[in-house]
């Protein structure tokens, strides 16, 4: 009698459900308009296959954008009681629960990340996040900020394409609720639900210039960042680009928030309950396929156990599914784009370089068989791990 195949049976979720449009336009002063910049086309990262077009910003598209957030916020929504303010938000985030599944569905059509991180981390948390802000609108003399906080003014954000949609919420949510008014800038190759989150604001009748999004690719947001009608800029997203623009903004008097990518070591010692560090170590590092500003990237582990750690690691990361990102049961999506899989490739070269041996370069294709799709893109890497004694070394440890 043949031996029983503990293999998933595929679970693929409906890519109908995202509600594609053909084309996608930039949402300036309470309308989508026309972009002036050159469309772009956003491709599904786990087939390469084009999901819309995308018209982007210009220059004068970026200047339309912030004098009608100035005037929105100078005009209606600086002023408005919080209590007010709070009820838009309250909409917005009740919207953003009930649209979860077309917005999770999107959200891994656009970015390659497992449709089960969509579907249970990262819309639920954005609608939770408009939640919260929503209710401190009324109670912000409660908040630590001073018997009577004031806003900032109109603020630029550029968000990143790891988390498109959350990253949208965390830079609106506390902007909207502060009174002020807003600029977004959203990733290149990840649009699409920032601009479903203006349109869903737009039904839930916020007044025209406290959202505008504009997509685009660098030039975008280096046009929004160096904008002088800003009064703060709010940036998540490379530190070499970071640093560019803090020297940008220096001696202007425009605030600046930085959240910048950064690596963070797990630390395990010999009386750790291994199993349970192991799946820490995996959740740390291979959630959202390391896509995260603080993965651990990094394992110190104690001299001791390192032989039998190393072994219950490598069998873990054996494990995980890797394929299809809409199939409910893929652990490992597919990486956002082609640039991205290069630098990897790169690094897993380095990685066995510097440590030869001592783990397994990524592979291009997807190791999950069971997935209804066909599983072979450019767009894979297979988890790995190395080993590597020296602090200098690119990929040590892992």
């Amino acid at each position: 009698m043949a031996a029983p195949s503990w293999e998933y049976a595929p679970a693929p979720e409906s890519a109908a459900l995202a509600n594609l449009k053909p084309a996608y336009r930039p949402f300036v002063d309470g309308e989508f308009v026309d972009g002036g910049g050159e469309p772009l086309k956003t491709l599904n990262p786990a087939t390469e296959e084009v999901l819309a077009e995308v018209g982007t910003a210009s220059t004068e598209d970026v200047d339309r954008a912030v004098a009608a957030a100035r005037r929105a916020y100078e005009q209606v929504w600086g002023p408005m009681p919080g209590a007010e303010r709070a009820k838009y938000l309250f909409r917005i985030a009740r919207v953003v629960a009930e649209r979860a599944r077309e917005l999770a569905v999107l959200e891994t059509l656009d970015n390659g990340k497992p449709i089960r991180e969509s579907r249970d981390v990262d819309v639920p948390t954005a609608s939770a996040h408009l939640f919260h802000h929503a209710g401190w609108a009324d109670k912000l003399g409660y908040a630590g900020l001073g018997p009577d906080p004031r806003p900032v003014g109109v603020v630029g954000s550029v968000i990143p394409w790891n988390f498109p949609l959350l990253m949208a919420a965390w830079k609106i949510g506390p902007a909207l609720a502060c009174g002020n008014t807003i600029v977004l800038k959203p990733a290149e190759t990840t649009p699409l639900t920032a601009l479903v989150l203006a349109e869903i604001a737009a039904d839930a009748g916020l007044p025209p210039g406290v959202l505008n999004v504009l997509p685009g690719a660098g030039d975008v947001g280096a046009a929004v960042v160096g904008h002088d009608g800003l009064d703060k800029v709010a940036f998540t997203g490379s530190t070499d680009v970071g640093k560019e623009i803090q020297r940008r903004l220096a001696g202007t008097g425009r605030r600046l928030t930085l959240e910048l990518g950064g690596k963070a070591a797990n630390i395990v010692y010999d009386d750790a309950p291994l199993d349970q560090a192991v799946d820490g170590v995996v959740d740390g590092i291979f959630f959202n396929q390391g896509h995260v500003c603080c993965a651990g990237s990094r394992l110190l582990v104690q001299e001791s156990i390192e032989q039998e750690f190393m072994e219950l690691l490598h069998a873990r990361i054996e494990t995980l599914r890797v394929g299809d990102p809409l199939d409910k049961n893929t652990d490992v999506g597919a990486i956002n784009s082609r640039p991205q899989l290069d630098k990897i490739v790169d690094l897993a070269a380095a990685g066995d370089a510097e440590a030869p041996g001592a783990g397994p370069a990524p592979a291009r294709c997807p190791n999950a068989a069971s997935s209804s799709r066909p599983p072979c893109s450019p767009a894979w890497s297979r988890p790995c791990a190395w080993r590597a004694r020296r602090s200098s070394a690119r990929c040590s440890p892992c």
